[in-house]
C-alpha cells in the first residue's frame, strides 16, 4: 500500500463542488471513479479543500491509498488520458503514508476576478463576476489591508458552517487592475465557509461607494455575519496554490 498526492486543477462550471453529494457530479466524485477503473480497487481521494460548486482550482491538492505497481509521478500522465478535459492533474507523487492534505499547515491563496467595464464580456462569463458601475480600488485595498493579520473571521462566515475556531491569518491580500478585470488575491492559512466571497463582496460595496471604506473594521469586530457585504459569485473564484510548509 503507498499513498499517492495529486495536485489537481480544474473548471468548476460544470461541477456541484469537490465534495461528494447527491445533488449532482463533483470533482472528488469523478476522481473516485477514474482512480478506481484506473487501478481496478476502490479508491477514495482525500482533497485539502472542499470548493462549492462553480469555483475553479489551478491547484487543489488530493491524496489517495493504493495497491497499484504505477509509480507515484505517472499516475498525472495515466490519469489525464481518462479525465475529462475540464479535469487535468498537474502533478502526481508518492508521500509518506501519514501524509493528510486537511492536516498540514499551509497557506491557501485564492483569486476572485471582477470584469468592471460597461458591457459583459462572454469569453470571461464563466471565470469571473461582471460589474457596471465603476469600482474604486484604491478604496477597496485601503479597506483590505484591515484584514491582513490574525482576526476573528466570523463576520466573514457563511451561517451554515459548523466550525468553533473562526479565527483566522490573511498573510496577505492584493488587488490590482488590469485592463477591465479587476484581480483580488487573498492568501492565509486556512479560510472558513465563503469567506473569500464574502470578502470579495464586501469589497465592491466599498469599491462602489456604498459603504464608507473605513467600516471593515466594525464589521470585523462585530463578528456577526449580517454586518458584511453579500457573497460574491462562485464563478469568479479559483483556487490557485495551496502551499505545505
Amino acid at each position: 500500500m503507498k499513498r499517492v498526492k495529486l495536485v489537481v486543477a480544474y473548471d468548476g462550471t460544470n461541477y456541484c463542488g469537490w465534495q461528494v453529494q447527491i445533488n449532482g457530479i463533483t470533482v472528488e466524485e469523478v476522481l473516485n471513479k477514474t482512480l478506481s477503473e484506473l487501478c481496478h480497487e476502490n479508491i477514495k481521494v482525500i482533497g485539502a479543500s472542499r470548493t462549492d460548486s462553480g469555483v475553479h482550482a489551478l491547484g487543489n491538492v488530493a491524496v489517495f491509498d493504493t495497491e497499484s505497481g504505477i509509480p507515484g509521478e505517472k499516475f498525472s500522465f495515466a490519469l489525464n488520458q481518462r479525465l475529462p478535459e475540464d479535469i487535468r492533474i498537474q502533478e502526481s507523487c508518492q508521500v509518506a503514508d501519514d501524509f493528510h492534505p486537511r492536516y498540514c499547515d499551509t497557506i491557501k491563496t485564492y483569486e476572485y476576478k471582477i470584469l468592471n467595464r460597461r458591457f459583459d464580456m462572454p469569453t470571461e462569463r464563466l471565470y469571473s463576476t461582471f460589474v457596471y458601475y465603476p469600482l474604486d480600488i484604491d478604496k477597496m485595498k485601503r479597506a483590505a489591508a484591515v484584514l491582513v493579520g490574525e482576526h476573528d473571521f466570523n463576520s466573514f462566515c457563511s451561517t451554515r458552517s459548523q466550525v468553533e475556531n473562526t479565527v483566522r491569518t490573511i498573510t496577505d491580500i492584493t488587488i490590482d487592475k488590469v485592463g477591465d478585470m479587476i484581480h483580488i488575491r487573498i492568501s492565509g492559512n486556512g479560510f472558513l465557509y465563503n469567506m473569500v466571497r464574502i470578502i470579495v463582496g464586501t469589497l465592491m460595496k466599498i469599491g462602489l461607494g456604498i459603504w464608507p471604506e473605513d467600516c471593515m473594521e466594525s464589521i470585523l469586530a462585530a463578528k456577526d455575519r449580517t454586518k458584511a457585504g453579500p457573497k460574491a459569485e462562485a464563478k469568479g473564484l479559483t483556487l490557485v496554490e495551496i502551499k505545505y510548509l
